[in-house]
């Protein structure tokens, strides 16, 4: 598969939204969401849904130049109309606010409406870390997910993250869909070509299906551990949980009421999420070095493969990250590559440069 210089690609994403309709304060700021993801390894969540961004600028579903608005708050919450701008504007937005509320009370809650796609939850969860305090964010989605005995989808894919910070510069980052997989997962897997595992989808006739393009047309996901045999009631249980968040406080559409993410449509998805600061500091002291600690004890746990150590939650990003840019390259299907030269050449932007792999 080719390689492209970190650089290139950033080049490419920021005109790629300019030339979509944002303005290039928001393009840089949507580019930092989508690159993150890539570097860090999270393929599903960068270049591959750049496309998406531009059609929603482009039909009218985004509006790239909005500014959110504080709707009610109070000391340490706040309520927020995301106004359909890009979803690393209102991101920004309301994490920011949340920090800062944090900073002031101890604890900042905020849940917006009328949001777009956030990217990678993660992101938001880390910008919080990198200022000491404990981040959290939420998101509710389209209807991909079939709860445990339903046959069609009602709930989104409604993803958990949060990051802490631990001593010497360490943290722990916890950054999951409540689905078996994110459909980009799913979306990944056609590109390459390859099955899916068994248990992330179900097929129409509601048994698992391991076909990519089967999963995709169907929509039907399977919540985080599969059937019920296998404890997926729980992965239902927390998407729900995310649903309060993110709908029950902001008053968005609700999971089964958002329409599908797709090149087709036309209304705005009215996503809600939730932004959550915890200042540590406010608690018991040492609170980093007893993260640091249990990051340490999970690590040096003895691995059943020698040749696979024990990681603590967030390691295998961070190892990723660590290579590409020590590489300064990033590694993309070929498919992937052509899609988007194709999109370049549709909205005038210069195509993406490859580089060899070993570069």
């Amino acid at each position: 598969m080719p390689a492209v210089r970190i650089e290139e690609i950033k080049r490419f994403m920021e005109e790629s939204l300019v030339a979509g309709g944002a303005p290039i304060s928001e393009a840089k700021a949507q580019t930092d969401l989508l690159l993150h993801a890539d570097i860090v390894g999270h393929f599903s969540h960068g270049l591959n849904r750049l496309e998406l961004y531009i059609n929603d600028m482009k039909i009218g579903g985004c509006k790239p130049s909005a500014t959110p608005v504080i709707l009610k708050e109070s000391a340490a919450t706040a309520w927020v109309d995301g106004v359909d701008a890009l979803g690393a504007t209102v991101g920004n937005f309301c994490m920011d606010l949340a920090i800062k509320k944090a900073k002031e009370c101890g604890v900042g809650w905020v849940s917006a409406k009328r949001c777009n796609h956030f990217g990678m939850a993660g992101y938001w969860a880390l910008k919080a870390q990198r200022e000491g305090l404990i981040g959290m964010a939420y998101t509710n989605s389209a209807p991909i997910m079939t709860p445990t005995r339903a046959k069609n989808s009602a709930n989104g894919t409604n993803p958990i993250a949060m990051a802490a910070p631990a001593s010497g510069g360490d943290s722990l980052v916890v950054d999951m869909a409540t689905t078996a997989a994110a459909m980009g997962k799913v979306e990944m897997q056609l590109r390459k070509g390859e099955k899916i595992p068994d248990g992330w989808a179900l097929g129409p006739d509601s048994k698992p299906t391991t076909d990519p393009q089967v999963a995709f047309n169907s929509g039907r996901l399977m919540p985080l551990g599969g059937q019920e045999k296998t404890s997926g009631y729980k992965g239902y249980a927390l998407s729900t949980m995310v649903e309060v968040f993110c709908s029950g406080l902001s008053g968005s559409n609700s999971s089964y009421n958002v329409p599908s993410w797709s090149y087709t449509q036309v209304e705005p998805p009215n996503l809600g999420q939730c932004f959550v600061v915890v200042d540590p500091e406010r608690f018991a002291p040492g609170f980093e070095t007893r993260i640091k600690d249990c990051l340490e004890h999970y690590r040096n746990l003895d691995p059943i493969d020698p040749a696979l150590p024990v990681l603590a939650p967030g390691d295998k990003e961070k190892k990723n990250e660590k290579l590409t840019r020590a590489s300064g390259t990033i590694i993309y299907p070929q498919g992937q590559i052509d899609s988007y030269n194709k999109m370049a050449e549709r909205i005038g932007v210069k195509p993406i440069k490859v580089v060899s792999s070993n570069l």
